[in-house]
């Protein structure tokens, strides 16, 4: 029992849960100095959140896409690289998605949803290799090949959709085929038609699976190993190139199940976007927030997608700007990577629980 408190009341687990409390503060001062009430803000903001089922379901289903995209820019970060591609990642695997779902008929369930799952997420993940094999093969670096390939794959998705998938006088694809539809129709009727999807229980268990890969298998330790030290890495005999194209292929594919399961769980549809949807740059907040750790990925989503989900409900319940949740995102982010800035207001605390040792 003492073991487990130890590790609840450490500095790992302490000081996020402290950054948290100090952007929702600073939070509250800024609605303050727009002359906003920050008590029936956050309560508005909640209300949204937990307030009906529908409600909870929706939170969950904004929760489900940031999981995955914050696992795929977790693993690169955790491989030595930095991949902000994400975002292109996810509009390639909800094409490839959308692609098998709309064009093959005749499929049973059993077969077409795991089959459409299945493409979108190589999709996804031979876009995130392409951007691993310019860097190793030709020294590119992944942050200007991955930004680029995420306008690629926007205006690549759009052609694809145009010419072979749209609706007439729509502007978007046919939609899927119920065979490849990954909605949980019963859950979702439970909930008041909240959007559930089969993709949440995955992300879940994409987590472990990041876990299992890079803590627990001979090429997880490679993989980590070429990301702390390449040159230590190439004397004990690791193939870097390798390492660097699968480790960015991972990290793709777990972007493009995240595009995947929008497509296939959520809207059954894909439409000719202007922009890109945003989730693959929110998985980079994800991952700080969560400190490149699986566990934390999937709280900093469910904080990060909670509060985005929530923000409506500010702005209707008590009159408060959507924006005004953006900043007090971006202080818990401020807060979470300024760890020198929380370690200082946490001085008492620690310097008054050494004593206590001490005597």
């Amino acid at each position: 029992m003492n073991k487990i408190v130890r590790v609840f009341t450490s500095e790992s687990a302490v000081n996020p849960l402290v950054a948290i409390v100090l952007g929702l503060l600073f939070g509250a001062l800024v609605m303050l100095a727009g002359g906003y009430n920050p008590i029936a803000a956050y309560g508005s903001l909640f209300s949204r959140i937990l307030g009906s089922p529908y409600d909870i379901g929706e939170s969950i289903r904004a929760i489900t896409p940031l999981i995955l995209t914050g696992l795929s820019v977790a693993f690169a970060f955790r491989t030595g690289l930095f991949n902000i591609g994400a975002e292109g990642q996810f509009v390639m695997g909800m094409t490839g998605a959308t692609f098998i779902g709309v064009k093959i008929h005749g499929l049973p369930w059993i077969i077409h949803a795991p089959l459409a799952v299945i493409v979108g997420a190589l999709i996804g993940g031979l876009w995130g290799a392409i951007a691993g094999y310019l860097k190793a093969k030709r020294g590119v670096n992944e942050v200007i090949t991955t930004i680029m390939l995420n306008w690629i794959s926007l205006f690549l998705s759009n052609y694809i959709v145009n010419t072979f998938l749209l609706e007439p006088k729509q502007q978007r694809s046919y939609m899927i085929q119920d065979s490849a539809s990954l909605s949980i129709g019963w859950l979702s009727d439970a909930m008041n038609h909240a959007r559930l999807h089969w993709g949440t229980l995955i992300a879940i268990l994409a987590a472990v699976v990041f876990y299992l890969i890079l803590w627990k298998t001979k090429q997880g330790y490679e993989l980590r190993a070429v990301g702390h030290n390449i040159d230590a890495a190439k004397y004990a005999g690791m193939n870097v190139n390798k390492n660097i194209i699968k480790a960015m292929f991972i990290s793709g594919v777990f972007a493009g199940l995240a595009g995947v399961f929008e497509v296939l769980g959520v809207f059954h549809y894909q439409v000719v976007a202007a922009g890109t949807p945003g989730y693959g740059f929110d998985g980079i907040a994800v991952s700080l927030l969560g400190a490149n750790n699986p566990i934390g990925v999937v709280l900093g989503a469910v904080l990060f997608g909670g509060l985005s989900y929530g923000s409506a409900g500010m702005s209707f319940g008590a009159d408060v700007p959507p924006e005004i949740i953006r900043i007090v995102i971006g202080s818990v982010i401020f807060f979470v990577a300024t760890q020198g800035i929380v370690k200082w207001v946490l001085i008492p605390f620690y310097g008054k629980r050494k004593k206590e040792r001490a005597s």
